[in-house]
């Protein structure tokens, strides 16, 4: 079977791992720390906090922007569930933001339309919006940006595909644009921890608050206790945090992956743009890319007709080859669909999610097993 993604494992990674099995620290050890230094130098950020998922981070993330009951979160509604589930965590509602038909990320036209008809008729409006960047792909950040500052809402850049990207010339997390970035390190990611994640940020606030929620809200900073401590094993619980701690496995597996990088995105590109050249069925359309971004192409996605997409992801499966869909639009999963949302109110997230087919793209698939592809989707 060919598989729409899959992590690349070199010895350097296994030989990483091991060298922190054969030491004194498992868990909560130096490598954690020396990954987070790591990841923000790549992402030119100030600070990250490198936690168990994506998810975690996500949720941590709400919480540090002080998301709770009575506020509402905006985000795509073409993504995963947690991308939305994290502001449910706090007790927060959540609401929904249509997709660019062309990029289909969340489109900054749409937001702008639905918070100037929010502000007109005095509705709610978001204490957060969180900017899906679908497939590796940032979103137009300068513009959501731009309507944060208007409208006084916080941002939180959903980067989990995205790790290696750029925007405007500058890497995607180096949150510019946003308060917090989180990214994703699943097996299919562009570099793995195994299970994991981060969020980045410039404010030292949110750093903090992060560091603290992702260890059951417990600080040793002498700085932030309430009296003097007694000794350096006193700790304090500041905040009601959780167990969203990274392993040193993890984080070992993460630095070594980090030396890859830029070569695994390379890799993707160059077989994303083999595709785009190879796939000459004028039916199937592909993702547009803006000049001013460079995708790290996590997924690559063509869409066609949805009277043709579920034959042509049978033949995919006949012919060994893995397909899937990235995503079912969020809003009309049965959780959401008790909450209220229901079929029309995203029109363009809906439609793509009856014309999407994942494609097979990771480093090691072969120019061989591309054409397999592109021969079983163009027969």
């Amino acid at each position: 079977m060919i598989t729409y993604g899959r992590q690349s494992i070199s010895q350097s990674d296994i030989d990483a791992v091991l060298k922190v099995l054969e030491s004194d620290y498992l868990t909560q050890g130096p490598v954690v720390p020396k990954f987070e230094e790591g990841l923000a130098s790549k992402c030119h950020a100030q600070y990250a906090v490198a936690v168990n998922s994506a998810t975690s981070a996500l949720h941590i993330a709400c919480l540090a922007l002080q998301v709770g009951p009575g506020d509402v979160v905006w985000t795509s509604p073409t993504t995963f569930v947690a991308s939305a589930n994290c502001a449910r965590y706090c007790g927060a509602s959540v609401d929904f933001v249509d997709i660019d038909p062309d990029i289909w990320c969340l489109s900054p036209v749409r937001l702008a339309e639905k918070l100037k008809l929010h502000q007109e008729k005095e509705l709610p409006l978001p204490k957060v919006v969180i900017a899906v960047h679908l497939s590796g792909q940032s979103c137009d950040m300068e513009s959501i940006a731009a309507l944060g500052r208007q409208y006084g809402f916080k941002i939180i850049e959903d980067a989990s595909h995205a790790i290696g990207g750029l925007y405007r010339d500058a890497p995607v997390g180096n949150c510019s644009y946003s308060d917090v970035t989180v990214f994703s390190f699943h097996p299919v990611k562009i570099i793995t921890t195994g299970e994991g994640g981060a969020a980045l940020t410039n404010s030292v606030d949110l750093y903090q608050v992060m560091s603290r929620l992702r260890s059951h809200g417990i600080t040793r900073d002498v700085e932030l206790l309430t009296g003097k401590p007694p000794g350096p094993w006193y700790y304090e619980q500041l905040d009601l945090g959780y167990n969203y701690r990274m392993t040193d496995l993890q984080a070992a597996l993460g630095v070594s992956q980090l030396t890859r990088l830029e070569q695994f995105v390379e890799d993707r590109n160059e077989l994303a743009e083999r595709y785009d050249s190879l796939l000459t069925d004028a039916s199937l359309t592909v993702q547009k890319i803006p000049d001013d971004v460079q995708s790290s192409r996590h997924l690559y996605v063509v869409r066609v007709s949805a009277d043709r997409r579920d034959a042509m992801c049978g033949r995919l499966r006949d012919a060994g080859i893995s397909s899937n869909l990235h995503y079912l639009p969020v809003h009309l999963q049965p959780y959401y669909r008790k909450l209220g949302f229901s079929d029309g109110m995203f029109r363009e997230a809906e439609r793509y999610a009856l014309e999407a087919i994942t494609l097979p793209l990771f480093p090691q698939l072969t120019h061989t097993n591309q054409d397999k592809v592109i021969r079983v989707l163009c027969h």
